[in-house]
């Protein structure tokens, strides 16, 4: 069993995650992409929970599983696009942007 479930959004699935629009529930943890960096960089979230990660910078930048083998790679995602994951395991996951590979972020599911 994998580490990571399928959203149950339609859309332009990558992987194991989703290109959605900008918009997503209030319950939705957030992490803005923005000034080639991750913000926050490290979140804490409940088991079930939908992570949104969306591109507020002028270039594409992507959200890469830092895992080997990698279980998620979103695409490149313009200035407006976001990314999202359902974190359904507990344990620590790290990811970073494969196009600039200094910029890198941390889930932490309890």
């Amino acid at each position: 069993m994998t580490r990571w479930m399928l959203p149950i959004l339609l859309g332009a699935a990558c992987a194991l995650g989703t290109v959605l629009p900008a918009a997503g529930s209030a319950a939705d943890q957030k992490v803005t992409i923005d000034n080639f960096s991750f913000s926050p960089p490290t979140i804490t979230v409940p088991l079930g929970t939908r992570v949104v990660w969306t591109n507020r910078d002028d270039i594409p930048h992507t959200v890469t599983d830092a895992a080997t083998p990698r279980e998620f790679r979103s695409p490149p995602l313009d200035t407006g696009e976001s990314f999202s994951m359902v974190f359904n395991h507990a344990g620590t996951f790290r990811y970073f942007c494969s196009l600039h590979p200094h910029m890198q972020g941390t889930v932490v599911v309890k």
